[in-house]
């Protein structure tokens, strides 16, 4: 059992996420909190394997609360979070602080979604008591599974215009940060980065500002037809599928509204795909932390085109689900801890 504490101070909230909580079978909800002050003395007497907190709390921030735990009591937390911009620059701090994951406020005059909000609210738990503090989700029963063939057919080997390197990156959970590591070890001249990280689209935005103020890199959010340059990193947006495309002897950023593969749009699958397409073997690819396996069969794919690929260990993973069925699948080349990736990515370069 799963045993968890509420922290809000909204009393309809905590109401509504005790219910969702309690509903599963795994999780139990063993006390709830409307401060951070009262969450401690609960966390002392219950010793919880995972907390929710919201962001926003009297008395105390939750910024300034789950930097304590942290510091004092460190243990998995799921952050309560407003999708807005605001909310997008609070949850990137809490993900930098070491917060595992975070989900929207629930809206509760939207009745239809809350059956949705409850599966994902019980897989994040899940999967945060059994993370790696600074996994696996089951799929949902009815939703259409699709693969990277819907959005892009696969190309057969051949030879390619381009020879110009390109190195791809896909992460979800725990990624924000795996990425910022990964991305201040590379130099100003570094061949191009595109990146599928699982985010919000409230969140890319900011999650894209804050690479870039971190790293030598210029970084930025993807847009349509943007051309793709050396010591440049883009980053998918929300809710849109980032794809390459060769034009001449360079490429280009190609966003989608297509369906959601593996679930999620944007998709790592999806961008691999088009990069095995567009540059082959002239690509380097790293697989890092996230849950779920998106990302594991484009890994694979790239490898058989003579690409090098990469998956980020076990013990540095937060979430070691999309690596590590990359590793199951003979999909990476190298599996390595997330402070040899970079380096590791630049020599396949250079080579």
């Amino acid at each position: 059992m799963i045993r968890t504490i509420v922290v809000d101070d909204s009393a309809l909230i905590r109401q509504m996420l005790s219910e969702m909580l309690n509903a599963a079978p795994d999780i139990e909800v063993v006390d709830t909190a409307n401060d951070p002050y009262d969450a401690r003395e609960k966390i002392k007497r219950h010793n919880p394997d995972v907390i929710t907190l919201d962001v926003e709390m009297p008395k105390m921030d939750g910024i300034t609360f789950l930097r304590n735990i942290m510091r004092l009591r460190p243990m998995p937390v799921i952050m309560i979070s407003s999708l807005t911009q605001e909310g997008a620059d609070v949850t990137l701090e809490a993900l930098d602080i070491g917060a595992v994951d975070y989900v929207a406020k629930p809206q509760a005059n939207v009745s239809q979604e809350l059956g949705e909000y409850a599966e994902e609210i019980q897989a994040k738990v899940r999967m945060a008591a059994s993370a790696r503090v600074r996994s696996r989700s089951t799929p949902r029963e009815g939703t259409p599974r699709h693969d990277a063939g819907a959005v892009l057919p696969k190309r057969k080997p051949g030879d390619l215009k381009s020879t110009e390197k390109l190195i791809v990156i896909g992460a979800s959970t725990g990624g924000t940060e795996a990425i910022r590591k990964v991305l201040e070890k590379l130099p100003p001249d570094s061949p191009a980065v595109v990146i599928t990280q699982h985010i919000p689209e409230a969140f890319s935005g900011a999650f894209a500002k804050r690479m870039d103020g971190s790293c030598a890199l210029t970084v930025c959010e993807a847009q349509h037809g943007q051309r793709i340059i050396p010591g440049h990193a883009y980053v998918a947006p929300g809710d849109q599928h980032l794809t390459i495309k060769r034009d001449g002897a360079r490429y280009v950023c190609q966003l989608s509204d297509a369906e959601p593969v593996n679930r999620h749009r944007p998709s790592v699958d999806v961008l691999f795909r088009s990069v095995g397409n567009e540059a082959g073997k002239n690509a380097v690819a790293a697989l890092l932390t996230g849950m779920g396996d998106d990302g594991a069969r484009g890994l694979l794919e790239l490898r058989e085109l003579g690409a090098l690929t990469i998956a980020q260990d076990e013990q540095s993973s937060v979430v070691w689900g999309m690596p590590g069925t990359a590793v199951e699948m003979d999909a990476a080349e190298k599996v390595l801890p997330l402070g040899d990736i970079a380096e590791a990515l630049l020599l396949a370069c250079r080579r």
